[in-house]
């Protein structure tokens, strides 16, 4: 049994803006390209950081950053001397948050629910840019059909993993909603298949109704010879 990976769902063809890429330039990109951020990188296609739409807009329109400090280019330019936002480096994010290639799509939404961003650069084991992903592209296991989720729980996860007999649990998806019925010898055994089909791609919610022979759960019980 297999799961996904983010470098299996991310944009692998990524528009990028280096260092010294102008303001308007970005701007031109976010509207040609119909995105809303693009990686910084260097020369080597290291991730130096993110400029997105909110990075724009408050080096124009002098708003709080995500953290409630003032980031006002413009108004620090005018009170303190410091020039105005005009290229990549001025307006973007670093050090950028970034996915890593091998990361799990959980691991992967997880990272940017905690951050609080819409999508991340991707970078493979050398640092290097990979792709970028975005929370559409974490929503593309939940595209697969309900026969392909059932066949890949029958078959891989309680046949080849659990080791169990064909007919020991009846498995029935629909709209991605798993069920399943039948009966185990261990009642520990609930709690991992349980566990596993959870982590089939596609899974929305798990339903079981599984009858067992030993509670090998409770302690003052004898395992049966």
């Amino acid at each position: 049994m297999q799961h996904r990976t983010v470098f299996e769902v991310m944009t692998h063809d990524v528009v990028t803006a280096d260092p010294g890429t102008p303001f308007k330039v970005i701007a031109h990109l976010f509207a040609e390209h119909d995105i809303s951020a693009v990686p910084v990188i260097d020369e080597n296609r290291r991730i130096l950081g993110v400029v997105s739409e909110a990075d724009l807009l408050r080096a124009t329109a002098e708003l709080p950053d995500l953290e409630g400090r003032w980031a006002g280019v413009r108004l620090l330019s005018e009170e303190r001397g410091m020039p105005d936002a005009e290229t990549a480096a001025d307006l973007m994010t670093s050090p950028a948050v970034a996915a890593q290639s091998s990361w799990s799509l959980v691991e992967t939404a997880r990272t940017m629910h905690r951050k609080g961003v819409k999508r991340l650069p991707v970078a493979d084991e050398t640092g290097r840019l990979a792709g970028i992903v975005s929370r559409s592209d974490l929503l593309k296991p939940f595209l697969r059909r309900d026969s392909a989720i059932r066949d890949e729980i029958a078959h891989d996860v309680l046949v080849g993993t659990m080791r169990l007999a064909p007919e020991a649990i009846s498995v029935s998806v629909a709209e991605g909603v798993v069920n399943l019925t039948g009966h185990v010898d261990e009642r520990a055994d609930i709690p991992v298949i349980v566990r596993l089909c959870r982590w089939v791609d596609g899974v929305v919610a798990l339903h079981e109704s599984i009858n067992y022979t030993y509670d090998n759960l409770a302690l003052d019980v004898e395992q049966p010879r």
